[in-house]
């Protein structure tokens, strides 16, 4: 599909092509994979570079950080320049900061690696979700991200076990060398696919004081702050998921690096079904009913987590996981269409806040975990169980005022609701 059959299309004549699919996917799973692929190679990094496991979550913190922070200067660079070149020079940023880290030969070029490559895979992100409002509207946006979401958690949900692979046979720093390549292939794609979305006439100032008051304004509008804050949190949860899993499963249950990615993998299938429920669901009972369904399940999830930490034990542990990923699987796509859907003409921007939210909280959650004087499961299910609790009180007045368009059991949500 061309770029001009896709910007020119009107919005009920678009149609998420496998092609699309493969790059919202790609695009919004691009930091994911980063993060996840290294996770079973932690020891031999920290070995070979002669650092603890303390000091190397440094790289996690760090790439959230600056992802968090990157995702605020793309957003209003897209809404005002187009997404195309974002798009790009984000991932050409990307692949040089990877092939540093296939390089580092000290714990500080390793951080300042995975420092670029957060700011390359965080322009990617934004403009994932961005490009998807660009292209759908209403319940075909709902369902655009819950596929995206479902295509996008293979590689984030496979890439340790390719990880793991690839540490065996070759070494860690070809693990960093697979995804530059990933990362050229996704360009690639994207040029001969998609192209431009956001069409010249729908483009925002850039001038500093404008993007600072819409910032603003936009942080203080309940339309978007109460959904996105609310699935920031739990996607905050299940970043701390992935930084605590290797010293659950790995150090505390004797897993080994295989197995840790075959446990990851086995996840995927937990979000897959979620993926496919949400916009059946949302289709009947309304998108804001269903997301609140799936924070109640993710909750429980955190809760499942405290007798794990209780009784270590592998089953133990996978149910309260896929409980919270079952959870988040739900909340996760609807929850952002609701966020985004009004702000169509600054849908960079919003989704730029949005990632930011949910990478400040995915930063947060990490380094609660780390600082807690708990045992790392106990940490884990305090995080869990705190953030669903509070995601539930935040987005409790999103549920409560349902458009009338969803109480008859649409999935849409109007542009002109104002809950």
């Amino acid at each position: 599909m061309s770029a001009l059959s896709i910007t020119g299309s009107a919005p009920s004549e678009r149609r998420l092509t496998g092609g699309i699919l493969f790059l919202l996917a790609g695009l919004a799973a691009l930091g994911a994979l980063a993060t996840n692929i290294i996770l079973p190679a932690f020891p031999r990094i920290g070995a070979s570079l002669g650092v603890s496991s303390q000091e190397l979550g440094l790289t996690l913190s760090s790439f959230f950080v600056a992802f968090a922070v990157g995702q605020l200067l793309v957003g209003p660079l897209s809404d005002r320049f187009g997404r195309k070149w974002l798009v790009l020079g984000g991932i050409a940023v990307f692949v040089a900061g990877s092939v540093l880290c296939a390089f580092a030969d000290s714990l500080s070029f390793l951080v300042l690696g995975r420092v670029i490559q957060a700011l390359g895979a965080c322009a990617a992100s934004v403009l994932s979700r961005a490009i998807a409002r660009d292209l759908f509207d209403g319940e075909a946006l709902a369902r655009a991200l819950a596929l995206t979401m479902i295509a996008g958690a293979a590689a984030p949900g496979f890439s340790p076990l390719l990880g793991s692979a690839f540490d065996g046979l070759f070494g860690w720093r070809v693990t960093f060398l697979s995804v530059a390549t990933f990362g050229v292939v996704l360009a690639l794609h994207y040029s001969t696919s998609a192209g431009e979305t956001h069409p010249a006439d729908r483009r925002a100032p850039l001038a500093t004081p404008a993007v600072a008051s819409a910032y603003g304004r936009l942080a203080v509008d309940p339309r978007f702050l109460l959904p996105a804050v609310s699935v920031s949190l739990v996607i905050g949860g299940l970043y701390t998921f992935f930084a605590a899993a290797p010293a659950i499963l790995m150090n505390g249950l004797g897993l080994t690096a295989f197995q840790l990615g075959l446990h990851f993998a086995s996840m995927v299938l937990i979000v897959f079904a979620a993926g496919f429920l949400a916009p059946r669901l949302a289709h009947r009972w309304g998108q804001r009913t269903v997301g609140m369904i799936g924070l109640f399940i993710a909750l429980a999830g955190g809760l499942c987590m405290f007798a794990f930490a209780a009784a270590p034990a592998f089953v133990s542990f996978t149910a309260a996981i896929a409980l919270y990923l079952l959870g988040m699987g739900l909340i996760n796509p609807l929850g952002t269409a609701i966020a985004l859907h009004p702000f169509g003409q600054q849908a960079g921007l919003a989704s730029a806040l949005l990632g930011f939210l949910q990478m400040g909280c995915a930063a947060i959650g990490a380094s609660f975990a780390s600082v807690l004087p708990l045992p790392p499961p106990a940490s884990l299910a305090v995080i869990l169980t705190a953030g669903s609790v509070l995601a539930l009180l935040i987005f409790l007045p999103v549920a409560l005022r349902q458009p009338k368009a969803e109480i008859g059991g649409a999935g849409t949500v109007p542009e002109s609701t104002g809950g």
